[in-house]
């Protein structure tokens, strides 16, 4: 028996795509129906071959990647994420302003240490991505719920109703994770201009923002000259390289935070790993062009969501929300959804996460929905994954 634990800790949830592999224990899967895993966003292939050999020559040609480095980066990153920022942006981001850290779900603990302890608020849009609730529930922070309206769309409104003077930030994820819904530019807007008459932080956590489906900047809050003192961006080179096992992550944030930030990082992992540093500037410099065809093959993937999914809408399916790796989705079912997610499992050989997870208990939509990673699959297994749920009988 553990003589004691942290009840802010003990009362966290579990970490939800570990309980859902759980559910695959002592299951056996048919050659003829074998498993759609749509549970998790992450890649499922390794990085491309250039990059594998470029990582096989780091090893070998630098050693000092195999040593402590900065602890808020490696300094040629730090400037590559400045300048392509700048550029991408249409602002001015120095390389001060950029921390790298131990992929992106460290990069929002960083943060949250730097803003938010014990009694704090910061406001959540639901559906939440779950880490980001873990984190603060062992921090004891109070998430405050902003439930997503029409097209999974938060309220600027509706969340400056819900701001005290204990709020410390809101947070956003654009293409968000679990909805996939990509945020317009004048929300984001809306967002920045109530944090900031406000005196609170706007956290974005731009992981997926190589997938989206729009051109151009998603929005242009760096080319205000004082975003620093309102705008904290969140990224992760795991997805856009496929870098998942390197954990490889980047904050940009004003100098004085990561000042702050510095403190922490030293004292969790001293500093990021040295060869996924090196991976992600080499794919920065190298890789735009194979990235590009990346988004393409997932916006191929989010139309072969879109085109298929009449078929399910005749039976009651609802299409909430899609983009970047993920499609939101409405049963129309009388079970709810954490029991359905685990009926699947057993009955169409499909393991998905259900709405449960991602919103609060008191929340009775979550028990109607479900999250689809597509980017797990191509277009022929979601239709594989579509024709397995058109013939639900349930």
């Amino acid at each position: 028996m553990v003589p004691f634990i942290n009840p802010a800790m003990a009362n966290t949830f579990s970490p939800p795509v570990m309980e859902a592999r759980r559910w695959l224990d002592g299951v056996e899967f048919s050659p003829d129906l074998p498993l759609i895993n749509v549970s998790q966003a992450a890649p499922v292939q390794p990085p491309p071959k250039p990059l594998r050999q470029a990582l096989a020559k780091i090893v070998l040609d630098k050693p000092e990647s195999h040593l402590y480095g900065p602890v808020l980066g490696l300094p040629d990153l730090r400037d590559q994420v400045a300048l392509q920022w700048s550029q991408d942006y249409g602002g001015q981001i120095r390389d001060s302003q950029v921390a790298i850290t131990s992929g992106c779900n460290q990069a929002f603990a960083a943060i949250m240490a730097t803003l938010a302890g014990s009694g704090d608020e910061v406001i959540l849009p639901t559906p939440w991505y779950f880490n980001h609730k873990m984190w603060l529930d062992m921090q004891g922070v109070k998430c405050v719920a902003l439930p997503a309206g029409r097209a999974m769309l938060p309220d600027p409104d509706q969340a400056a109703s819900l701001i005290t003077d204990k709020t410390r930030a809101i947070v956003l994820v654009t293409p968000n994770n679990p909805t996939g819904a990509e945020y317009p530019a004048d929300l984001l807007r809306r967002f920045y201009d109530l944090a900031q008459r406000r005196g609170i932080a706007l956290i974005i956590d731009e992981t997926y923002r190589d997938f989206n489906s729009r051109a151009g900047a998603p929005h242009d809050l760096f080319s205000d000259p004082d975003w620093q003192n309102t705008l904290i961006q969140l990224y992760s080179f795991s997805k856009a390289y496929r870098l998942t096992g390197h954990r490889v992550g980047a904050i940009v944030a004003s100098q004085a935070r990561l000042k702050q930030v510095e403190k922490f990082l030293d004292t969790v992992a001293i500093c990021p790993n040295q060869i996924g540093q090196y991976a992600a500037l080499w794919g920065m410099q190298n890789l735009s062009g194979w990235l590009a065809g990346e988004r393409v093959e997932i916006l191929s993937r989010r139309a072969a969501i879109v085109t298929g999914f009449p078929a399910l809408a005749d039976q009651g399916w609802k299409l909430l929300g899609t983009g970047a790796y993920f499609a939101y989705l409405q049963h129309p079912f009388e079970m709810p959804s954490d029991d359905l997610a685990k009926y699947l499992v057993q009955n169409a050989a499909i393991l998905l996460l259900p709405g449960t997870m991602f919103t609060p208990d008191t929340d009775a939509s979550g028990k109607q929905q479900l999250r689809v990673a597509f980017a797990n699959i191509d277009t022929d297994g979601i239709s594989a994954l579509f024709s397995r749920l058109q013939k639900l009988d349930i």
